[in-house]
């Protein structure tokens, strides 16, 4: 666990490169700038994988917060290092997740089985879906869940979602990962289609409010400039 601002924690999951994945904690009952309590909501981003390095119960123990402290469980995609998680913790919260993302688990969208990540996610949907007792709900692009803002943005995942927090935080799952201080996009045996992918990029970066920190789900969050290293990147594409 690693506090990253007042009100931001870094979970650390999963294993070694490449099976490591992030998690974060956000609390907006915390002011980022003083640290005094104000009152708001705790929202968890991402879960890990079930059987972790470091246990998602135990960095949300030494972050000071148990699973009944969480108000909402934001999954950023439908991947086993980002949603496995939810088979370790019992979470009594909504759990939110992309429209198209929430078809696959549900089965009422079959991904293409002569595609490599679309038929993993055939076999995966069988063998880890989401426990039976998750509150789960659909996520829709620009919806408001709390003081964050869902932008879909396709192509590692159909239904991944990226969300932007009023208080200048960037979570982009997948969307993004960072290699040697710079944000980069996942490699294409891990995603469905890499054109797309490009394509939420440049969307993202014309769509949403500039943010200062990003978290991404692989590789160390870019803790200043996040957006001004969004730009970059769309601009090269």
């Amino acid at each position: 666990m690693r506090c990253l601002r007042e009100d931001l924690w870094l979970l650390e999951l999963g294993w070694s490169a490449p099976l490591g994945s992030n998690a974060y904690l956000i609390d907006d009952g915390i002011d980022p700038e003083t640290g005094d309590r104000t009152g708001g909501d705790v929202t968890l981003i991402d879960t890990g994988y079930r059987y972790n390095r470091r246990s998602l119960e135990g960095e949300l123990e030494a972050a000071g917060y148990a699973p009944d402290d969480i108000d909402r469980v934001l999954l950023t995609h439908y991947d086993l290092d980002h949603t496995w998680g939810l088979d370790s913790v019992s979470f009594d919260c909504p759990v939110y997740l992309g429209e198209r993302d929430v078809a696959l688990v549900e089965g009422t969208w079959d991904p293409p089985i002569t595609h490599h990540k679309g038929l993993f996610h055939r076999a995966a949907r069988q063998l880890f879906s989401l426990p039976d007792d998750t509150d789960l709900h659909d996520v829709s692009d620009e919806q408001r869940i709390g003081r964050f803002t869902a932008y879909h943005t396709p192509g590692h995942n159909p239904g991944h979602t990226a969300y932007i927090h009023d208080a200048d935080v960037a979570f982009l799952g997948d969307l993004l990962w960072e290699t040697d201080g710079e944000l980069t996009t996942p490699f294409w045996g891990d995603s469905y289609d890499m054109r797309q992918l490009r394509e939420s990029v440049r969307n993202l970066q014309h769509r949403c409010p500039p943010f200062d920190i990003a978290c991404i789900g692989h590789g160390e969050p870019i803790t200043d400039r996040g957006y001004e290293r969004l730009q970059t990147l769309a601009e090269e594409m």
